[in-house]
């Protein structure tokens, strides 16, 4: 695979990105086949709070702001800044939920897209058996025995291989 070719950069961001670190090579090579590149320009809105999601991006170059309108809010507050290699517009994806929050472009963005289907039936899933195994092996642990299944499984996420 060559260092310009977008296999290559797809798979470099994807490695840098959370939600993708459950997926094995196989996974990942489906993930990259199905992942188009989109440019937004500056100032541009990519995804808008409220409304229904459908795919989800992963920064490749560009800086992005989100921003939410709280209940009772009458400005959207600021939350954070999007990076190369961070990923967005998953929530709407694993909950079946409309958008979270707005994401803005600070400056001119190439992303990558990664549509629903796609995103349940690969990375979900992978998440999924990820975080079941590492549930599996907390509970045989004697000094974690105690804790309830929530707390197990935000340990179980957080454990890196």
């Amino acid at each position: 695979m060559y260092a310009d070719s977008p296999s290559f950069r797809i798979e470099s961001r994807l490695k840098q990105a959370f939600l993708f670190k459950a997926l094995n090579e196989e996974e990942i090579d489906i993930v990259i086949g199905t992942m188009a590149e989109r440019s937004f320009k500056s100032g541009e809105v990519v995804i808008k709070q409220g409304e229904k999601g459908e795919v989800l991006y992963v920064v490749e170059e560009g800086q992005l702001e989100c921003h939410k309108l709280f209940d009772g809010d009458s400005e959207p507050k600021f939350l954070k800044i999007f990076q190369p290699g961070d990923a967005f517009g998953e929530l709407a994806l694993l909950y079946n939920a409309p958008r979270a929050a707005t994401i803005t472009a600070n400056t001119d963005c190439v992303l990558w897209e990664l549509d629903r289907e796609t995103f349940n039936h690969i990375v979900k899933d992978a998440a999924q058996k990820k975080r079941e195994k590492y549930e599996d092996f907390l509970s045989t642990v004697a000094i974690l025995k105690n804790i309830d299944s929530y707390e197990r499984a935000k340990i179980a996420d957080s454990i890196k291989e």
